[in-house]
């Protein structure tokens, strides 16, 4: 499926232009994760005027022609192993490994879809002052793979939309992995992080000298 090729990947804005090569708008960056976390923008945080149904999710999808809508093709691009796609992008079979709590699980209808960065996080760090369209790329993004993460209900609901300040995967062995992709998400997004949010960040990284982020700014 084009979208499991696809996914980890920014999409590049190309321009047409007469005896001109098209190039992506940006290049991916990887920084050790103390120094990711110090590029991030430091704000006061606001939910003012939130609304979860500013972010129009899950829409059709990257892949147009395949039927299914974000939150499966993200389910398909993260399987151990593949489920059958029946009609209508109908999942069965397959297995899934999530990384939040290490465990192993084989019914897709089980899962959930994490925004890595909750939708009212991200209101809060800068996405009220974006358009509805941004919104939704947000939403909806399969452009990084760590944007969108299948995870069990109890811990999607466990995490709610909290920040590492307040709430860290059950499995402490991937505290750095996942204090990794919230930083590389927050960049990715050019979103910013309160006070405690980036106290906390630090305090992690500073237990995880050999964690990098690479992250490729949002188009």
């Amino acid at each position: 499926m084009l979208t499991t090729v696809l996914r980890g990947l920014a999409a590049a804005s190309l321009a047409v232009l007469p005896l001109t090569l098209s190039t992506p708008a940006h290049a991916a960056e990887t920084l050790p994760l103390s120094e990711a976390v110090s590029r991030l923008p430091v704000d006061a945080e606001s939910r003012d005027g939130y609304d979860r149904d500013a972010f129009r999710h899950w829409n059709s999808g990257d892949d147009l022609a395949d039927g299914c809508h974000t939150r499966n093709e993200v389910l398909i691009a993260e399987a151990v192993e593949p489920p059958t796609i029946g009609p209508r992008c109908r999942l069965s079979g397959g297995s899934w490994f999530l990384y939040y709590d290490q465990v192993e699980v084989t019914s897709a209808s089980g899962l959930d879809i994490d925004h890595m960065v909750p939708l009212a996080e991200s209101w809060d760090s800068g996405a009220s002052a974006w358009t509805p369209e941004r919104r939704e790329a947000y939403a909806n993004d399969q452009g990084a793979a760590a944007s969108l993460v299948a995870v069990t209900a109890r811990s999607n609901r466990s995490k709610a939309d909290q920040d590492p300040a307040e709430w860290l995967p059950p499995a402490g062995e991937v505290h750095c992995r996942y204090v990794a992709e919230w930083v590389g998400t927050k960049l990715r997004w050019n979103l910013s992080a309160d006070e405690a949010e980036v106290t906390a960040l630090r305090e992690t990284a500073a237990g995880c000298p050999d964690q990098s982020v690479t992250y490729e700014l949002a188009p």
